[in-house]
């Protein structure tokens, strides 16, 4: 595992602990990142394993028009093609002001800036266990376009409906812990 990959609690246990990883929750804290859009269908349609930080390849308005946020990740998926990585069914809106060399397709597929030592181990990955590349996120580091990119394998019905009971149980103990953390500091 490389230093930049996070760690995700399964149904199976704890994946490798890491404690090198910055997750998620880190970069809506600190100021000089900024979420700029999220899948949020990826975490319910598949079980992600593993995430890894990598750069995008933009071209023209695009990083402008992803500071004013105009992007949307639902639908997207990553595929190593000929040794490199790319991003497929992202949609970054074109910039308004763009024109001539800055015009770029809004749906075109984009390169995804990996360590070839990270691309074969995730090809590697992808092809023995079946499992498929997600974009969990875009969103601004010190200035510069990161994608977390999700190794993740697609959950049945059943599991997901086992997600959404294990949600509300946690939600209903913490209800019930809170309850009663109030009524023993008014005793």
């Amino acid at each position: 595992m490389t230093p930049r990959q996070s760690n995700y609690l399964t149904s199976s246990g704890i994946v490798a602990a890491n404690r090198n990883s910055k997750s998620s929750k880190k970069i809506k804290n600190d100021p000089n990142n900024r979420i700029i859009c999220q899948n949020k269908r990826a975490k319910h349609e598949y079980e992600v394993i593993q995430t890894i930080e990598c750069g995008i390849a933009l071209r023209g308005g695009e990083v402008k028009s992803l500071r004013e946020g105009r992007a949307n990740l639902q639908d997207s998926y990553a595929r190593i093609e000929g040794g490199e990585v790319w991003l497929l069914g992202a949609h970054i809106s074109e910039y308004a002001y763009a024109t001539g060399f800055g015009h770029v397709s809004a749906d075109r597929k984009r390169k995804l800036l990996l360590h070839r030592r990270q691309i074969d181990e995730l090809a590697g990955k992808v092809t023995q266990q079946s499992l498929t590349l997600i974009p969990l996120s875009l969103y601004f580091k010190d200035g510069i376009v990161k994608v977390d990119l999700a190794l993740a394998k697609g959950k049945r019905i059943y599991d997901k409906r086992k997600t959404l009971a294990e949600r509300e149980a946690n939600r209903e103990a913490e209800r019930a812990l809170r309850s009663y953390q109030k009524y023993r500091s008014h005793v």
